[in-house]
């Protein structure tokens, strides 16, 4: 049995613009920065065996104080990067309306093996981050593993240990710099408990997740 602590990161400016960021670097804003300072302050006296981190700014950006805490440094890893948009990175939902109307209403169908130009598939992008789990999982078997990742990791991750279809909308809540606690059980995921954000009280709120801005 491998412990899992899987991390989104703090806020983007991107985040409150419901812009899709997919796999551009956009760093934390004022707000994130804040929740990343808070989870060091939760984490900081239980230090875990090892810290992942996709390798994108926002989440190198959150793990940095809790990393310093811990007294470690990241492992970067792609694999645990957000799903690539293609075409539609970059832009928010009002442009994406006016400029690619098409794409717009296929993306709102949800469906697993839709691909934007340019970007990934959910079926694909589920692969990916189940192989970056079983990996680091296979080199760190039985160790503490904490990873900050993404929104959309995060929800390919619900789906898997929930054995939930990769058609659809997001059914669960993935709050920035939310805990979320699995164990990796004779090839499977288990959760423990998610979206634990206890130590965000006193911020401003968050606003709900658009789909792609992750």
């Amino acid at each position: 049995m491998t412990e899992l602590l899987f991390i989104r990161h703090g806020e983007t400016d991107w985040n409150r613009q419901q812009r899709f960021q997919g796999q551009i670097d956009v760093p934390l804003n004022a707000l994130g920065r804040a929740q990343a300072a808070r989870l060091a302050e939760r984490l900081g006296p239980e230090p875990w065996d090892l810290m992942v981190a996709s390798d994108l700014a926002r989440t190198q950006e959150t793990a940095a104080p809790l990393a310093a805490a811990w007294r470690t440094t990241p492992l970067l890893d792609a694999g645990f990067r957000e799903q690539s948009f293609g075409v539609l990175e970059g832009l928010d939902v009002p442009t994406i309306k006016d400029r690619h109307p098409d794409l717009w209403a296929l993306w709102l169908e949800h469906r697993a093996d839709f691909q934007l130009p340019g970007g990934e598939s959910l079926r694909s992008f589920h692969r990916r981050v189940m192989d970056a789990v079983e990996a680091t999982v296979a080199r760190h078997a039985g160790a503490r593993i904490a990873v900050v990742t993404h929104g959309g990791v995060l929800d390919m991750l619900w789906r898997s240990a929930n054995a939930l279809p990769l058609d659809g909308l997001r059914r669960c809540e993935i709050p920035n710099t939310g805990l979320n606690r699995l164990r990796w059980v004779d090839g499977h995921l288990r959760i423990d408990s998610w979206a634990d954000a206890a130590h965000l009280q006193g911020l401003p709120e968050q606003p709900g997740t658009a789909a792609g801005e992750r």
